[in-house]
């Protein structure tokens, strides 16, 4: 389980997309938390804030698991990784079930927001480095074949617990019964990922491989990247794209209701969750849909529409949204789809940049970004959402002033993409000697 285990002669590489798959799918149940809101807060008697609590957590711990477990998925490879993830994840529904089943919140924060979160940034990062081992040729599509089951997971999720919901019931106990079916499912589906995974072999023919490694190439280890302003650019880049995409999907459900409250054709529940699982079919059809395109037109360019075209269509949410539904679905859409571009596409911008060498240890570094975005997104709208219904406002009118500065990060995000140079020629070495040999260890014989 510690070392990478070595795809034998003839393994075909496209059996380790499905590997991946397994696991982006599970642990994209994050997605579906909006589902789990209403609930909650009425089971538990919390506000909006409150409820999102969990969520929020989780995603800070994905970026800081991520980051300082970055290496440790490098130098161990992908199985170690995955079984971490589904222990985490697995165990952390199992908390959250025992929380809720006693009415102690604390427990849902700690085993969906931090056991949990822990499984969301291992598991997350684990295929990174291999899939990108095995596709050089096609960076971009192989990282969103697998990234995409990661914002697909909500479309399974997001219909399968409001249905756990409908026929448990959405009183405590209900919800403590939905938490254990998803801990027990999630776990047996993530070993097919840990069973199948593979790595290839030094004697292994890759497709559009042009030499081991990264040899006569940029070869930039993680600690050098992190002093680079490059890693900085991208992790602004990253953070507001994120932020403008999680603050629509964290609330998903709430938003949409509050929006046509006051209309002639208000959104039901039933109705609600169909959007959260639409917006889930936009962020995974933006993975390998807008991540595929960047390998054709570059990653800067897609870059330029993820967050100029965004921020047009948080503008038309905040001026016309509430007056023609279609409208505000199909805005919403387009959004959640850069959001889920923009995560499928920086591995293969880093791999650009930095190249292969610990692309994946490089990657979670990168992913504080999302731990600091799932922390402003959820918080800058529902704050001011619950702010502005205390001051009496209603509607569209709850999240004009947050769609405002979702617009105003996109903007920055854009000028600092801009910014996006080569890495210096003094980067492109490998300084450490732990590094060194584990690359060393990294080449089988």
């Amino acid at each position: 389980m510690s070392s990478p285990p070595l795809a034998p002669p003839g393994w075909s590489r496209w059996l380790v997309p499905p590997a991946a798959l397994s696991v982006h799918l599970s642990i994209g149940q994050a997605y579906a938390w909006s589902v789990f809101k209403p609930p909650l807060e009425s089971a538990l008697h919390l506000d909006g804030t409150e409820s999102a609590l969990p969520f929020q957590l989780a995603i800070v711990m994905l970026g800081l698991s991520a980051a300082f477990g970055g290496t440790l998925v490098e130098r161990n490879g992908p199985r170690w990784a995955m079984t971490v993830a589904l222990v985490c994840f697995s165990s952390g529904f199992l908390i959250s079930a025992l929380g809720a089943e006693t009415k102690q919140y604390w427990l849902i924060v700690l085993g969906y927001g931090f056991v949990g979160g822990i499984g969301l940034g291992i598991g997350y990062i684990s295929p990174v480095s291999t899939l990108i081992k095995w596709f050089p040729d096609r960076p971009g599509m192989a990282t969103g074949i697998a990234i995409m089951g990661f914002g697909g997971g909500a479309l399974i999720a997001s219909p399968w617990s409001a249905q756990m919901l409908s026929s448990f019931g959405s009183d405590n106990d209900g919800i403590a019964l939905a938490f254990l079916v998803h801990g027990l499912s999630y776990a047996v589906f993530m070993a097919l990922g840990v069973l199948l995974v593979r790595v290839p072999g030094a004697g292994t023919p890759v497709a559009g491989a042009s030499g081991p490694g990264d040899a006569g190439g940029v070869r930039v280890s993680a600690r050098s990247a992190v002093r680079t302003p490059q890693f900085w650019l991208l992790w602004v880049v990253l953070c507001t794209n994120v932020t403008a995409g999680i603050g629509i999907l964290e609330k998903a459900a709430p938003m949409i209701t509050d929006f046509f409250a006051d209309s002639s054709t208000p959104v039901s529940a039933s109705a609600a969750a169909g959007f959260v699982a639409l917006l889930s079919a936009a962020n995974m059809a933006g993975r390998i849909g807008w991540s595929s395109a960047s390998d054709r037109i570059g990653r800067k360019n897609i870059y330029r529409v993820y967050l100029g075209v965004g921020a047009l269509m948080y503008l038309l949410i905040a001026l016309f949204g509430d007056s023609a539904k279609p409208l505000f679905v199909l805005c919403a859409l387009v959004v959640l789809s850069f959001y889920g571009g923009g995560f499928a596409t920086v591995p293969a911008y880093l791999k650009d940049l930095f190249g292969t060498y610990q692309v994946g240890a490089i990657h979670g570094r990168l992913l504080t970004a999302w731990s600091t975005a799932g922390v402003l997104g959820p918080l800058i709208v529902n704050w001011i959402a619950d702010r502005q219904k205390g001051a009496g406002k209603h509607g569209a009118s709850l999240y004009t002033l947050s769609f405002g500065i979702m617009i105003g990060l996109l903007v920055i995000g854009f000028v600092a993409n801009e910014f996006v140079r080569p890495v210096h020629v003094r980067h492109h070495h490998v300084p450490a000697p732990r590094e060194a040999a584990d690359d060393q260890r990294q080449q089988p014989a």
